[in-house]
Protein backbone atom coordinates (compact mmCIF):
# COMPACT_ATOMS: atom_id res chain seq x y z
CA UNK A 1 0.00 0.00 0.00
CA UNK A 2 2.99 2.74 0.93
CA UNK A 3 4.29 1.94 -2.51
CA UNK A 4 0.69 2.55 -4.04
CA UNK A 5 0.89 5.91 -2.26
CA UNK A 6 3.57 6.45 -3.62
CA UNK A 7 2.77 6.01 -6.84
CA UNK A 8 -0.34 7.73 -6.99
CA UNK A 9 0.63 11.06 -5.35
CA UNK A 10 3.53 11.14 -8.41
CA UNK A 11 0.72 11.05 -10.87
CA UNK A 12 -1.58 13.67 -8.74
CA UNK A 13 1.18 15.80 -8.99
CA UNK A 14 2.09 15.37 -12.42
CA UNK A 15 -1.61 16.07 -13.26
CA UNK A 16 -1.24 19.18 -11.58
CA UNK A 17 1.52 20.08 -13.07
CA UNK A 18 -0.24 19.48 -16.57
CA UNK A 19 -3.27 21.93 -15.01
CA UNK A 20 -6.19 19.18 -15.29
CA UNK A 21 -9.19 19.79 -14.32
CA UNK A 22 -9.92 16.84 -11.99
CA UNK A 23 -8.11 13.64 -11.62
CA UNK A 24 -10.31 10.00 -11.32
CA UNK A 25 -8.35 7.40 -9.09
CA UNK A 26 -10.09 3.68 -10.66
CA UNK A 27 -9.27 1.90 -7.38
CA UNK A 28 -11.00 1.48 -4.36
CA UNK A 29 -8.32 0.28 -2.24
CA UNK A 30 -6.44 3.61 -2.81
CA UNK A 31 -9.21 5.73 -1.61
CA UNK A 32 -8.15 4.30 1.50
CA UNK A 33 -5.57 7.24 1.55
CA UNK A 34 -7.48 9.78 -0.57
CA UNK A 35 -8.07 12.68 2.12
CA UNK A 36 -4.06 12.14 2.32
CA UNK A 37 -3.26 12.54 -1.35
CA UNK A 38 -5.94 15.31 -1.80
CA UNK A 39 -4.28 17.61 0.79
CA UNK A 40 -1.43 17.60 -1.05
CA UNK A 41 -2.80 18.75 -4.53
CA UNK A 42 -5.14 21.47 -5.55
CA UNK A 43 -6.82 19.67 -7.93
CA UNK A 44 -9.65 17.43 -7.30
CA UNK A 45 -9.62 13.88 -7.08
CA UNK A 46 -13.30 12.37 -8.04
CA UNK A 47 -14.58 9.84 -4.83
CA UNK A 48 -15.86 7.06 -6.33
CA UNK A 49 -17.74 6.12 -3.19
CA UNK A 50 -19.06 9.59 -3.66
CA UNK A 51 -20.48 8.45 -7.36
CA UNK A 52 -21.32 5.49 -5.82
CA UNK A 53 -23.58 6.33 -2.98
CA UNK A 54 -24.77 9.22 -5.42
CA UNK A 55 -26.08 6.56 -7.85
CA UNK A 56 -28.08 4.03 -4.78
CA UNK A 57 -29.30 7.10 -3.47
CA UNK A 58 -31.22 7.83 -6.96
CA UNK A 59 -32.39 3.73 -7.08
CA UNK A 60 -32.35 2.37 -4.30
CA UNK A 61 -33.89 2.43 -0.99
CA UNK A 62 -32.38 3.02 2.33
CA UNK A 63 -31.98 -0.36 4.44
CA UNK A 64 -31.70 -2.14 0.56
CA UNK A 65 -29.68 -5.80 0.72
CA UNK A 66 -26.62 -4.76 -1.38
CA UNK A 67 -24.13 -8.05 -2.31
CA UNK A 68 -20.68 -6.15 -2.05
CA UNK A 69 -17.81 -8.12 -4.23
CA UNK A 70 -14.09 -6.48 -2.88
CA UNK A 71 -10.87 -7.34 -2.12
CA UNK A 72 -9.97 -8.27 1.46
CA UNK A 73 -8.38 -5.01 2.21
CA UNK A 74 -11.18 -3.33 1.21
CA UNK A 75 -13.35 -4.94 3.38
CA UNK A 76 -11.72 -4.92 6.28
CA UNK A 77 -11.01 -1.13 6.05
CA UNK A 78 -13.55 1.19 7.30
CA UNK A 79 -14.47 2.48 3.59
CA UNK A 80 -17.57 0.71 3.44
CA UNK A 81 -18.88 1.35 6.68
CA UNK A 82 -18.18 4.60 6.01
CA UNK A 83 -19.95 5.43 3.02
CA UNK A 84 -22.68 2.78 2.40
CA UNK A 85 -24.11 2.96 5.93
CA UNK A 86 -27.60 3.33 5.08
CA UNK A 87 -27.58 0.10 3.44
CA UNK A 88 -27.28 -3.66 4.65
CA UNK A 89 -24.39 -4.85 2.89
CA UNK A 90 -24.08 -8.77 2.68
CA UNK A 91 -20.21 -10.65 1.00
CA UNK A 92 -19.82 -13.90 -0.13
CA UNK A 93 -18.56 -16.47 2.09
CA UNK A 94 -15.68 -17.82 -0.36
CA UNK A 95 -14.01 -14.68 -0.39
CA UNK A 96 -10.44 -16.58 -0.93
CA UNK A 97 -11.98 -18.07 -4.23
CA UNK A 98 -13.02 -14.35 -5.12
CA UNK A 99 -9.58 -13.37 -4.47
CA UNK A 100 -8.30 -16.01 -6.60
CA UNK A 101 -10.41 -14.92 -9.28
CA UNK A 102 -9.16 -11.59 -9.21
CA UNK A 103 -5.20 -11.79 -8.20
CA UNK A 104 -4.62 -15.17 -9.38
CA UNK A 105 -2.13 -16.13 -11.92
CA UNK A 106 -5.28 -16.52 -14.60
CA UNK A 107 -7.02 -13.97 -13.02
CA UNK A 108 -8.75 -10.98 -14.10
CA UNK A 109 -6.32 -8.52 -13.18
CA UNK A 110 -3.51 -10.61 -15.73
CA UNK A 111 -6.39 -10.38 -18.67
CA UNK A 112 -8.30 -13.82 -17.85
CA UNK A 113 -12.15 -12.66 -18.50
CA UNK A 114 -13.58 -15.88 -18.91
CA UNK A 115 -13.44 -19.52 -17.54
CA UNK A 116 -12.51 -20.01 -13.89
CA UNK A 117 -12.35 -16.23 -13.23
CA UNK A 118 -15.81 -15.38 -14.67
CA UNK A 119 -17.54 -18.79 -13.16
CA UNK A 120 -15.94 -17.72 -9.30
CA UNK A 121 -17.37 -14.24 -9.58
CA UNK A 122 -20.93 -15.83 -11.23
CA UNK A 123 -21.16 -18.45 -8.41
CA UNK A 124 -20.82 -15.09 -5.89
CA UNK A 125 -23.53 -13.25 -7.28
CA UNK A 126 -25.96 -16.15 -7.20
CA UNK A 127 -25.12 -16.71 -3.57
CA UNK A 128 -26.22 -13.41 -2.76
CA UNK A 129 -28.69 -12.65 -4.82
CA UNK A 130 -29.99 -15.93 -2.74
CA UNK A 131 -29.64 -14.33 -0.47
CA UNK A 132 -31.79 -11.26 -1.59
CA UNK A 133 -29.87 -9.16 -2.26
CA UNK A 134 -31.13 -6.76 -5.01
CA UNK A 135 -28.15 -5.73 -6.75
CA UNK A 136 -24.44 -6.40 -7.05
CA UNK A 137 -21.87 -3.97 -5.98
CA UNK A 138 -18.38 -4.59 -7.34
CA UNK A 139 -15.76 -2.80 -5.39
CA UNK A 140 -12.99 -4.55 -7.26
CA UNK A 141 -12.72 -2.35 -10.55
CA UNK A 142 -11.92 -4.99 -12.66
CA UNK A 143 -14.96 -6.94 -12.05
CA UNK A 144 -16.33 -4.02 -14.24
CA UNK A 145 -15.28 -6.07 -17.04
CA UNK A 146 -17.50 -8.76 -16.84
CA UNK A 147 -20.63 -6.79 -16.22
CA UNK A 148 -22.01 -7.62 -19.59
CA UNK A 149 -21.40 -11.18 -19.28
CA UNK A 150 -22.73 -11.52 -15.89
CA UNK A 151 -25.77 -9.35 -17.34
CA UNK A 152 -26.48 -12.16 -19.96
CA UNK A 153 -26.56 -14.51 -16.79
CA UNK A 154 -29.52 -12.71 -15.50
CA UNK A 155 -27.09 -11.15 -12.19
CA UNK A 156 -27.96 -7.42 -11.96
CA UNK A 157 -24.94 -6.07 -11.41
CA UNK A 158 -23.22 -2.36 -11.30
CA UNK A 159 -20.75 -0.92 -13.79
CA UNK A 160 -18.81 1.32 -11.28
CA UNK A 161 -16.44 2.51 -13.99
CA UNK A 162 -19.63 3.42 -15.86
CA UNK A 163 -20.90 5.26 -12.88
CA UNK A 164 -17.93 6.77 -11.72
CA UNK A 165 -17.35 8.19 -15.26
CA UNK A 166 -20.83 9.79 -15.58
CA UNK A 167 -21.00 11.17 -12.34
CA UNK A 168 -17.34 12.93 -12.46
CA UNK A 169 -18.44 14.15 -15.97
CA UNK A 170 -21.28 16.08 -14.79
CA UNK A 171 -19.66 17.60 -11.77
CA UNK A 172 -18.32 20.43 -12.07
CA UNK A 173 -14.23 21.36 -11.29
CA UNK A 174 -13.74 23.12 -8.34
CA UNK A 175 -10.08 23.83 -7.27
CA UNK A 176 -9.29 21.97 -3.48
CA UNK A 177 -8.07 24.88 -1.03
CA UNK A 178 -5.13 23.80 0.67
CA UNK A 179 -3.15 25.28 3.70
CA UNK A 180 -1.70 28.48 3.62
CA UNK A 181 1.93 28.45 2.98
CA UNK A 182 4.89 30.71 4.12
CA UNK A 183 7.68 31.23 1.57
CA UNK A 184 10.48 32.50 3.78
CA UNK A 185 13.81 34.29 1.34
CA UNK A 186 16.69 32.69 4.51
CA UNK A 187 19.91 33.65 4.55
CA UNK A 188 19.81 36.60 4.95
CA UNK A 189 21.16 36.14 7.65
CA UNK A 190 20.79 32.67 8.88
CA UNK A 191 20.32 33.40 12.49
CA UNK A 192 18.24 35.96 11.92
CA UNK A 193 15.95 33.19 9.97
CA UNK A 194 15.81 31.24 12.54
CA UNK A 195 14.30 33.57 15.01
CA UNK A 196 11.90 34.67 12.45
CA UNK A 197 10.60 31.26 12.15
CA UNK A 198 10.65 30.91 15.71
CA UNK A 199 8.67 34.01 16.22
CA UNK A 200 5.94 32.59 13.98
CA UNK A 201 5.56 29.67 16.20
CA UNK A 202 5.37 31.13 19.51
CA UNK A 203 3.01 33.60 18.12
CA UNK A 204 0.65 31.24 16.33
CA UNK A 205 -2.46 30.12 18.48
CA UNK A 206 -1.58 26.21 17.92
CA UNK A 207 -2.84 23.36 20.20
CA UNK A 208 -1.29 20.90 18.03
CA UNK A 209 1.68 20.32 15.46
CA UNK A 210 -1.23 20.62 12.93
CA UNK A 211 -2.47 24.22 14.03
CA UNK A 212 1.15 25.71 13.04
CA UNK A 213 1.64 27.56 9.41
CA UNK A 214 3.13 25.70 6.81
CA UNK A 215 7.18 27.45 5.98
CA UNK A 216 9.10 26.52 3.39
CA UNK A 217 12.49 28.38 3.58
CA UNK A 218 15.05 29.05 0.58
CA UNK A 219 18.14 29.17 3.05
CA UNK A 220 20.05 30.85 0.84
CA UNK A 221 23.36 32.67 2.62
CA UNK A 222 25.34 33.39 -1.06
CA UNK A 223 22.52 36.48 -1.50
CA UNK A 224 25.48 38.80 -2.05
CA UNK A 225 25.48 41.31 0.47
CA UNK A 226 22.41 43.97 0.67
CA UNK A 227 24.79 46.97 3.06
CA UNK A 228 27.43 46.18 0.45
CA UNK A 229 25.81 46.64 -2.22
CA UNK A 230 24.01 50.09 -1.41
CA UNK A 231 27.01 51.61 0.40
CA UNK A 232 29.89 50.36 -1.72
CA UNK A 233 27.85 49.33 -5.20
CA UNK A 234 29.23 45.65 -4.76
CA UNK A 235 27.46 42.96 -6.42
CA UNK A 236 23.95 43.84 -6.74
CA UNK A 237 21.66 41.16 -4.79
CA UNK A 238 18.29 41.80 -6.81
CA UNK A 239 18.69 38.85 -9.01
CA UNK A 240 19.26 36.34 -6.69
CA UNK A 241 16.40 37.58 -4.23
CA UNK A 242 14.52 37.62 -6.67
CA UNK A 243 15.91 34.25 -8.11
CA UNK A 244 14.84 33.02 -4.45
CA UNK A 245 11.20 34.23 -4.26
CA UNK A 246 10.24 32.95 -7.55
CA UNK A 247 11.63 29.73 -6.64
CA UNK A 248 9.14 29.84 -3.30
CA UNK A 249 6.36 31.14 -5.72
CA UNK A 250 7.10 28.22 -7.70
CA UNK A 251 6.48 25.81 -4.62
CA UNK A 252 3.14 27.45 -3.82
CA UNK A 253 3.66 29.87 -0.98
CA UNK A 254 0.39 32.32 -0.46
CA UNK A 255 2.82 34.99 0.78
CA UNK A 256 7.00 35.75 0.59
CA UNK A 257 8.58 36.53 3.61
CA UNK A 258 12.28 38.46 3.73
CA UNK A 259 13.27 38.59 7.49
CA UNK A 260 16.30 41.09 6.67
CA UNK A 261 15.31 44.86 6.44
CA UNK A 262 17.99 45.87 4.18
CA UNK A 263 16.30 43.76 1.55
CA UNK A 264 13.46 46.03 1.56
CA UNK A 265 15.27 48.70 -0.31
CA UNK A 266 14.68 45.95 -3.59
CA UNK A 267 11.76 44.78 -2.71
CA UNK A 268 9.47 47.40 -4.77
CA UNK A 269 11.45 46.31 -8.08
CA UNK A 270 10.90 42.82 -6.93
CA UNK A 271 7.13 42.57 -6.44
CA UNK A 272 6.32 43.77 -9.82
CA UNK A 273 7.21 40.87 -11.48
CA UNK A 274 6.08 38.34 -8.53
CA UNK A 275 2.65 36.87 -8.84
CA UNK A 276 2.74 36.38 -4.60
CA UNK A 277 2.42 39.52 -1.95
CA UNK A 278 5.79 39.94 -0.05
CA UNK A 279 4.94 41.28 3.13
CA UNK A 280 6.41 44.36 3.97
CA UNK A 281 8.38 44.31 7.08
CA UNK A 282 9.23 47.74 7.43
CA UNK A 283 5.23 49.03 6.64
CA UNK A 284 4.11 46.85 9.03
CA UNK A 285 6.56 48.39 11.69
CA UNK A 286 5.82 51.62 11.07
CA UNK A 287 1.86 50.96 10.91
CA UNK A 288 2.64 49.05 14.38
CA UNK A 289 4.04 52.41 15.70
CA UNK A 290 1.66 54.68 14.86
CA UNK A 291 -0.97 52.49 15.96
CA UNK A 292 0.46 52.30 19.56
CA UNK A 293 2.55 55.87 19.78
CA UNK A 294 0.49 57.76 17.40
CA UNK A 295 1.76 60.29 14.98
CA UNK A 296 4.86 62.75 15.36
CA UNK A 297 6.54 60.07 17.45
CA UNK A 298 10.01 60.17 17.37
CA UNK A 299 11.41 57.01 15.84
CA UNK A 300 15.02 56.09 16.96
CA UNK A 301 16.29 53.64 14.04
CA UNK A 302 19.48 51.25 15.15
CA UNK A 303 19.93 49.70 11.24
CA UNK A 304 23.03 48.93 8.75
CA UNK A 305 24.17 52.15 6.75
CA UNK A 306 22.81 50.70 4.10
CA UNK A 307 19.49 50.50 5.42
CA UNK A 308 19.81 54.13 6.60
CA UNK A 309 21.36 55.08 3.21
CA UNK A 310 19.03 53.63 1.17
CA UNK A 311 15.98 55.70 3.23
CA UNK A 312 13.66 52.51 3.08
CA UNK A 313 12.79 53.37 6.30
CA UNK A 314 12.40 57.22 6.01
CA UNK A 315 10.36 57.32 3.74
CA UNK A 316 7.67 54.90 5.02
CA UNK A 317 7.89 56.18 8.66
CA UNK A 318 7.63 59.90 7.50
CA UNK A 319 5.01 58.47 4.66
CA UNK A 320 3.45 57.41 7.99
CA UNK A 321 3.90 61.04 10.08
CA UNK A 322 6.29 59.96 12.40
CA UNK A 323 9.94 61.36 12.97
CA UNK A 324 12.94 59.61 12.33
CA UNK A 325 16.31 59.84 14.51
CA UNK A 326 19.47 58.33 13.53
CA UNK A 327 22.60 57.83 15.00
CA UNK A 328 25.78 59.50 14.53
CA UNK A 329 28.38 58.53 12.19
CA UNK A 330 30.60 57.94 15.97
CA UNK A 331 27.35 55.58 16.74
CA UNK A 332 26.70 54.12 13.54
CA UNK A 333 30.20 53.04 13.61
CA UNK A 334 29.23 51.24 16.61
CA UNK A 335 25.76 49.78 14.76
CA UNK A 336 27.80 48.26 12.04
CA UNK A 337 30.43 46.87 14.54
CA UNK A 338 27.58 45.18 16.74
CA UNK A 339 26.59 43.38 13.93
CA UNK A 340 29.45 42.81 11.19
CA UNK A 341 32.75 43.16 13.31
CA UNK A 342 34.59 40.26 14.36
CA UNK A 343 32.94 39.68 18.02
CA UNK A 344 29.63 40.71 15.99
CA UNK A 345 26.37 39.34 15.96
CA UNK A 346 26.41 38.04 12.33
CA UNK A 347 30.22 36.20 13.28
CA UNK A 348 28.05 34.38 16.52
CA UNK A 349 28.17 36.46 19.51
CA UNK A 350 25.32 38.09 21.37
CA UNK A 351 27.06 39.25 24.52
CA UNK A 352 30.37 41.13 25.43
CA UNK A 353 31.75 44.00 22.81
CA UNK A 354 29.04 43.76 20.54
CA UNK A 355 26.03 44.52 23.27
CA UNK A 356 28.17 47.08 24.53
CA UNK A 357 28.39 48.95 21.33
CA UNK A 358 24.30 48.23 20.95
CA UNK A 359 23.91 49.47 24.23
CA UNK A 360 25.94 52.56 23.53
CA UNK A 361 24.06 53.50 20.47
CA UNK A 362 20.74 52.89 22.32
CA UNK A 363 21.64 55.43 24.63
CA UNK A 364 22.81 58.04 22.14
CA UNK A 365 19.39 57.58 20.14
CA UNK A 366 17.53 58.01 23.96
CA UNK A 367 19.37 61.40 24.36
CA UNK A 368 18.48 62.33 20.94
CA UNK A 369 15.00 62.60 22.25
CA UNK A 370 13.83 58.96 20.61
CA UNK A 371 10.68 57.92 22.26
CA UNK A 372 10.66 54.12 20.69
CA UNK A 373 13.57 52.50 19.02
CA UNK A 374 13.53 50.03 15.66
CA UNK A 375 16.22 47.68 16.15
CA UNK A 376 16.44 47.53 12.15
CA UNK A 377 18.68 44.72 11.48
CA UNK A 378 17.22 41.71 11.62
CA UNK A 379 19.99 40.24 13.77
CA UNK A 380 19.75 43.20 16.20
CA UNK A 381 16.77 41.63 18.41
CA UNK A 382 19.04 38.45 18.69
CA UNK A 383 21.04 40.89 21.50
CA UNK A 384 17.95 41.54 23.36
CA UNK A 385 16.26 38.09 23.74
CA UNK A 386 15.13 38.50 26.98
CA UNK A 387 13.50 42.14 26.91
CA UNK A 388 11.32 44.56 24.57
CA UNK A 389 12.30 47.50 26.39
CA UNK A 390 15.65 49.53 27.07
CA UNK A 391 16.23 50.94 30.74
CA UNK A 392 18.72 53.10 31.96
CA UNK A 393 18.42 55.44 35.07
CA UNK A 394 16.51 58.41 33.84
CA UNK A 395 13.88 56.43 31.10
CA UNK A 396 12.98 53.76 29.47
CA UNK A 397 11.81 53.10 25.56
CA UNK A 398 10.36 50.39 24.32
CA UNK A 399 12.46 48.21 21.65
CA UNK A 400 10.27 47.49 18.26
CA UNK A 401 11.52 44.18 16.80
CA UNK A 402 10.03 44.23 13.21
CA UNK A 403 11.09 40.89 12.83
CA UNK A 404 8.37 39.48 15.68
CA UNK A 405 5.71 42.36 14.03
CA UNK A 406 6.59 40.48 10.13
CA UNK A 407 6.15 37.07 12.19
CA UNK A 408 2.47 38.38 13.85
CA UNK A 409 1.39 39.74 10.96
CA UNK A 410 1.91 36.68 8.94
CA UNK A 411 0.15 34.59 11.82
CA UNK A 412 -2.43 37.11 11.38
CA UNK A 413 -2.64 36.61 7.49
CA UNK A 414 -2.56 32.34 7.42
CA UNK A 415 -5.30 32.34 10.23
CA UNK A 416 -7.53 34.79 8.87
CA UNK A 417 -7.31 33.00 5.08
CA UNK A 418 -8.42 29.65 7.25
Amino acid sequence: MKSRKFYAFNLCKNFEQQKVSKVLLPCFASHSFLDELQKETSTSIVNIFDAITHYLSLKFKKGTKIGVLTSSFVKESSLLKTYLQDYELIYPTNQTQLMHAIYGKSGIKNGYLDGLPLEYVYEACTELKANGCEVILPCITEIALLANKLWTRGISIIDVNEIYADYALSQGSTPQPKPFKLGIVGGVGPSATVDFMNKIIQSTPAKKDQDHIKMIVEQNPQIPDRTANLIYNQTDPTIALFSTCKKLEAAGSNAIAIPCNTAHAFVKEIQEHLNVPIVNMITTTAEYILENFGKETNVGLLATSGTIQSQVYYNVLTHYGLQVVIPDDTHQNDVMESIYGDRGVKAGYTDGLCKEQINKSVNHLIKRNAQVIILGCTELPLLFPETNAFRDNKTAVELVDPTLILAKTVVHLATSNL
